[in-house]
């Protein structure tokens, strides 16, 4: 598995990247559409998403970096090396909506009906870089035997076969739950009259996902004996839950 697209002028673009940067672009196509859907003004929605996504990338890495201290302390240059992955999507994800809250509050605007158009977008630009995980040999699980991995095409196979041993292909399982997530957060974000709705949906069904497929992995980020994306897939579950009951109780969701 070559993790090296092409390079120009002797600098290696890798799949990662190109992975990552086509789910921000697709990401905010589908936001032009997803905008018109709540009647929300998509130039503002782009500036958020301007000004989110650095931030949000700067916070993925902080976020691994600290879980990672450990390594990092030794190595501070390789903080800024990112160009092999290290990119933890909580951190990008809880970066992201602070800094889209303090801009819709500077400007008046309405955060829960803009997070709600954008969530959609976000599952999948998450879903599309996964596989940059795939090109990079990364965020696997344990090992598998053939009689398991065989029923997967060729190329996962051929990508999941590292130092002579097969993986769980957990990049894959997390990508094809989000995509199930984006099409109910578009059913949602399309039929739902509740406000807040598409957002704590989608942070409830990203969490369930997680929490399962995370417990496949080799590389989770750990506090302790503690697997951190559990414990805020859990944190996630539960908001998610108590804003469905509270919603329950006062009106009906639908219209």
């Amino acid at each position: 598995m070559n993790p090296i697209a092409f390079t120009i002028l002797g600098l290696s673009i890798r799949w990662y990247g190109i992975l990552i940067a086509c789910g921000m672009l697709i990401a905010i196509i589908i936001a032009r559409f997803t905008s018109k859907i709540k009647d929300v003004n998509y130039d503002e929605l782009f500036n958020i998403i301007l000004i989110s996504l650095p931030l949000a990338v700067i916070g993925a890495r902080l976020y691994y970096v600290i879980f990672n201290f450990n390594y990092y302390e030794n190595n501070l240059i390789e903080i800024f090396n990112t160009r092999q992955g290290g990119l933890a999507i909580h951190g990008g994800v809880i970066t992201g909506l602070i800094t889209a809250y303090l801009y819709t509050y500077y400007k008046k605007l309405n955060f829960w009906k803009f997070a709600d158009v954008a969530t959609p977008s976000i599952i999948l630009a998450q879903a599309i870089g996964r596989w940059g995980n795939f090109f990079n040999q990364e965020a696997h699980g344990g090992p598998v035997s053939y009689d398991f991995i065989k029923h997967f095409p060729n190329f996962i196979q051929n990508g999941m076969y590292i130092n002579g041993i097969y993986y769980h292909p957990t990049f894959l399982y997390e990508s094809i739950w989000n995509l199930f997530v984006f099409l109910i957060l578009l059913i949602l974000l399309k039929n739902t009259k509740k406000t807040g709705l598409v957002i704590f949906t989608y942070i409830g069904l990203y969490s369930i996902g997680r929490f399962f497929i995370e417990g496949l992995r080799t590389d989770s980020l750990m506090l302790g004996s503690i697997r951190v994306a559990q414990l805020i897939s859990l944190i996630g579950i539960i908001i998610w839950i108590i804003f469905l009951l509270i919603t329950y109780k006062k009106n009906n969701i639908f219209k």
